[in-house]
């Protein structure tokens, strides 16, 4: 009962073919929208529709070529705790770019 048990946990998923090349299609498809994007100005939305494709894209490429969908909680939690530290990191440097003209400078 016991070998049982081990070969279900040791159990790997393969994806088709058909799988990835879906996702080859998809990441083109985002890589020429972000070209196309950067030849029409949409002003200071821009750069929003742009970080939305690369996340988009980095979420293609962890999902399916990093096989994250179907690793175990723990590497998901890293993931998660890794985008997490991402996020307060942009958080902090955005805070200090925003306040930088707001605060005067000593002897100016």
């Amino acid at each position: 009962m016991s070998d049982h048990r081990q070969e279900e946990h040791h159990e790997q998923h393969i994806d088709t073919v058909g799988t990835y090349v879906g996702v080859l299609v998809a990441l083109l498809f985002l890589t020429g929208l972000t070209t196309a994007v950067a030849y029409v100005d949409l002003g200071a939305f821009s750069t929003v529709v742009a970080l939305a494709i690369a996340v988009t894209k980095m979420l293609l490429v962890a999902l399916f070529f990093m096989h994250v969908r179907h690793s175990t909680r723990l590497t998901k939690l890293v993931v998660v705790g890794g985008l997490m530290w991402l996020m307060i990191l942009l958080l902090l440097t955005m805070t200090d770019f925003v306040t930088r003209g707001r605060i005067g400078v000593p002897g100016k």
